[in-house]
């Protein structure tokens, strides 16, 4: 027996109460109170987040369409990039700087005889080629340039700033000087002069090869970007790293004998990746952006390869003529990048932590 003030004040008050007005629980009682919910993981959480953002969402539905437009409508349209309009055989002459579904005499006479003949949605250009297949080519080309230069701005950054952030000390600081002097260099004459430089050599070493179908210009643009835009994303690293080898988990796995680029690798960087993602979607319109602007100066992809620089850049003589000319790849710029950088703005609201609500 115990006294009363050797019994637990929860134990004592259990003893107080009468145990026959209580019933046990229905099922669905049980199934009221129960407080489930379904496991989820950090890119599904992020993701449904994601969702909820109608400008992000919007800024999707455009993307996927305009890939949709990219990928089917060569295998629609019966003109190529870089051919001009032909009618039973013979070249049209007459089909030069046409508006948008307008046919030239050859087409009208060819469809009064019943053939069928594909409208030319955006006109055609002073050469006579179909200028809508020209700038769905210019999209697809500078999108692809996008993406690839933002992979190699990720890889060439991610494993500087691995290095940088973990080792520290004096490795650290001379490689962040580094970094310092490429941040000092004005972007735009560094851009040009590589260009020109790199397109020269380039345009020497492929002669006769497989990659001079890609273009000098083109490999040139992804070298530019391997030299100069990777120092952004090296700093975003170190300084994720920094913040996170001190935990407690990764001194955990370096006491049990695990090395460092196990560590970076299984411990680091998937606690940072939320961070990464985030600054690689934003990195791709600028890369857009930035072929566009070489392309326009005549710096970018070789003719006659379009991009939606150099489709702008050649209608700008002709502007207060055809002024539809510049319209088309100025919006396709506009609609790519705005929608790019809303979606990487959604990105960034979803899946960063700092900035859930």
């Amino acid at each position: 027996m115990y006294s009363a003030d050797k019994i637990p004040k929860k134990r004592l008050l259990s003893m107080q109460l009468d145990l026959s007005k209580f019933e046990p629980a229905t099922g669905e009682e049980k199934l009221q109170h129960e407080q489930m919910r379904a496991s989820t993981t950090f890119f599904r959480d992020g993701m449904r987040k994601l969702f909820k953002n109608p400008l992000a969402v919007l800024s999707l539905c455009i993307l996927l369409a305009l890939i949709a437009v990219i990928v089917l409508a060569p295998l629609v349209v019966p003109y190529g990039y870089s051919e001009m309009i032909t009618v039973n055989g013979k070249r049209d002459k007459g089909a030069r700087n046409m508006g948008p579904f307008q046919y030239s005499k050859l087409e009208q006479d060819a469809i009064n005889e019943g053939q069928k003949i594909f409208p030319h949605i955006f006109g055609t250009d002073e050469l006579s080629r179909d200028y809508f297949v020209r700038v769905v080519y210019g999209a697809r080309v500078s999108l692809m340039i996008g993406l690839f230069a933002s992979l190699i701005v990720l890889l060439i950054g991610l494993v500087y700033g691995s290095i940088s952030g973990y080792v520290g000390g004096r490795v650290d600081m001379v490689m962040m000087r580094f970094v310092d002097i490429i941040y000092s260099l004005p972007d735009t004459l560094m851009v040009i002069l590589l260009s020109v430089v790199l397109d020269q050599v380039l345009g020497l070493a492929l002669k006769g090869t497989a990659l001079a179908r890609v273009g000098s210009n083109m490999l040139s643009l992804f070298i530019v970007f391997a030299l100069l835009y990777w120092v952004g994303m090296a700093r975003l690293v170190r300084g994720q790293i920094l913040s996170i080898k001190n935990n407690e988990y990764v001194l955990a796995a370096r006491a049990l004998g695990a090395k460092p680029g196990r560590i970076i690798k299984k411990h680091i960087l998937p606690n940072c990746m939320g961070v990464i993602f985030i600054s690689t979607a934003l990195q791709i319109p600028s890369a857009i952006f930035t072929e566009s602007f070489l392309s326009f100066i005549g710096l970018g992809v070789q003719t006659p390869m379009p991009s939606l620089g150099s489709l702008a850049n050649a209608a700008r003589g002709a502007l207060q003529t055809y002024p539809s000319k510049l319209v088309f790849p100025a919006v396709g710029i506009c609609l790519i990048v705005l929608s790019l950088n809303l979606l990487g703005d959604g990105l960034r609201d979803a899946f960063d932590p700092k900035l859930r609500r």
